[in-house]
């Protein structure tokens, strides 16, 4: 059964006309309703599963995402109703994730994950090749696991079947945006993580291409994010209860969407889309030289932004939640996360001895052997010592990732938090006392408020982007930094940095 919301509160009388988003996101695919200042008014969700068949690997079925985004939307204009005007459809989802499809987009290969780590050694071969500095300066990525082309280059080895049926590479957004319109197309966002991608010509590489042996015909087009690339399929419209004149914005990867959502069209702010993992986003008007902040063009012309990423976050709270505070429930409720928060809040800053490394996905990005870890645990400590040491860890990385980005040549002036996660107000004090600059929630979720702006540009609902950002962009609550604390996570750091440096060290392979 879909999952449905809809914003508490709202005068439902007072808006008519709609902007709506389809997220083929890591959990599931939702589609969600927004009004024309920016306001998620209607929200419906199906959910599908991962797998992860060996260590380290990370799958979800394809089918999956076509038919969940399809059943979502479906859902969502069913509850809108005849009396609301779809003006626009904007898309986004998890990126980098792939899969192959043939001619007929019927799917050939399982959908490897951003978090599948199966890659590394095609990683590895790629960096060699072409040398770290080179390929970053071309691309703004660094080659690892978590790309398109060394997953790639693993099907190419080990599963040539599903690419010699394939006539396609696409990503989950991709693959919905082939379903509703059945036009291939990708945007610079979901290009850029392919390693494939000249970031400053804006398009496919062609001596990239070449050196890994890859069809150029195996990527789609690229198109602006803001761009309106077809309308509904008439026979998918007509099930849909849609006009088939409604147009569909390609939209952005769900992170840089995020920045959008978040304001941070210009250098000072950074956005964290606070989700299952976390993304670090910040707007520069060139790409940075240090070689491990990644870049990827903005959503909006004229700007590109920075990425550094993180790969289990909320799935570590979600995790600590479910073990700690879930009770017999296989996962934790909202009232189980709100006892979270406030009995890690309880707890003094630096989780009274309780150090934690929350990777807790087979591998972190920059190190698929990387694994979780505490350390300081003794019979004295209860759930809330260690559910905040998760949260900590986490502020530490967090810390970590804004440092690369000052290094390298940034501003860093705010932080700005949206998504799940940012509900939890013990952490956002946190990740303030850690990092040393203020956090500010905006509230929803500005992934999905970003796509909804892009929709509503592509479509001429807004001017420009700053008009966009006017109407749409609202601030909650605003945490300062502690100078005090702050100083006294000092020490704190430095033993979060050494442990993940002892774990690095160790070999971490199954007996």
């Amino acid at each position: 059964m879909p999952h449905e919301t809809a914003s508490a509160g709202l005068d439902d009388r007072q808006w008519t006309d709609v902007l709506v988003t389809v997220d083929v996101a890591t959990s599931g695919a939702r589609a969600a309703a927004f009004d024309l200042d920016g306001r998620r008014r209607s929200e419906t969700r199906r959910p599908y599963a991962s797998y992860s068949p060996r260590p380290g690997w990370a799958e979800q079925d394809p089918r999956a995402w076509r038919s969940a985004a399809i059943g979502a939307l479906g859902d969502l204009v069913e509850r809108l109703g005849p009396r609301r005007r779809v003006l626009g459809i904007g898309l986004t989802g998890q990126c980098p994730t792939i899969c192959l499809v043939d001619a007929r987009g019927r799917p050939t290969s399982p959908g490897l994950m951003y978090r599948d780590n199966r890659a590394e050694a095609e990683a590895t071969a790629i960096r060699e090749r072409f040398g770290d500095a080179w390929i970053h300066g071309r691309t703004g990525h660094l080659p690892a696991a978590f790309h398109i082309a060394p997953k790639l280059l693993w099907i190419r080895g080990h599963e040539p079947g599903w690419l010699d049926a394939a006539a396609l590479a696409l990503q989950p957004r991709d693959l919905a945006a082939l379903a509703l319109t059945g036009e291939a197309a990708t945007d610079g966002t979901h290009a850029a993580a392919t390693l494939v991608y000249d970031l400053r010509a804006g398009d496919w590489d062609p001596e990239l291409l070449e050196g890994l042996g890859l069809a150029p015909s195996l990527f789609p087009p690229v198109r602006p994010s803001w761009q309106a690339i077809g309308t509904i399929r008439a026979s998918l419209a007509a099930r849909l209860g849609l006009p088939a004149s409604t147009p569909v914005v390609l939209g952005g990867a769900d992170s840089q969407a995020c920045a959008l959502g978040a304001g941070v069209v210009r250098p000072g702010p950074v956005s964290e889309m606070a989700g299952s993992s976390t993304c670090l986003n910040a707007a520069v008007p060139e790409p940075l030289s240090e070689l491990l902040v990644t870049h990827y063009p903005h959503v909006v012309p004229a700007m590109y932004t920075t990425e550094t990423g993180i790969n289990t976050t909320g799935a570590a709270a979600a995790w600590a939640a479910d073990l700690l505070y879930g009770g017999r429930r296989s996962h934790a409720g909202p009232a189980d996360y709100a006892r979270l928060d406030r009995e890690a809040g309880q707890v003094p800053p630096g989780s009274d001895g309780v150090l934690a490394l929350p990777v807790f996905g087979d591998g972190e990005r920059t190190d698929p052997d990387l694994r979780a870890a505490f350390t300081g645990l003794s019979l004295r400590h209860g759930r809330a010592a260690l559910a905040r040491s998760v949260l900590e860890g986490v502020a530490f990385t967090i810390r970590s990732q804004l440092a690369l980005l000052t290094e390298g040549g940034a501003q860093v002036t705010e932080l700005r938090v949206s998504g799940g996660d940012a509900r939890l107000g013990t952490w956002n004090r946190i990740k303030a006392d850690v990092t040393g600059v203020p956090v500010t929630v905006v509230p929803d979720d500005a992934a999905v408020t970003g796509v909804a702006m892009l929709a509503g540009l592509g479509t001429g609902v807004y001017q420009d982007v700053d008009d966009a950002i006017a109407r749409c962009l609202r601030f909650g609550e605003r945490f300062e930094p502690d100078p005090a604390v702050h100083d006294a996570y000092e020490e704190r750091h430095a033993a979060f940095q050494a442990l993940m440096a002892a774990e690095v060290a160790r070999d971490h392979r199954p007996w």
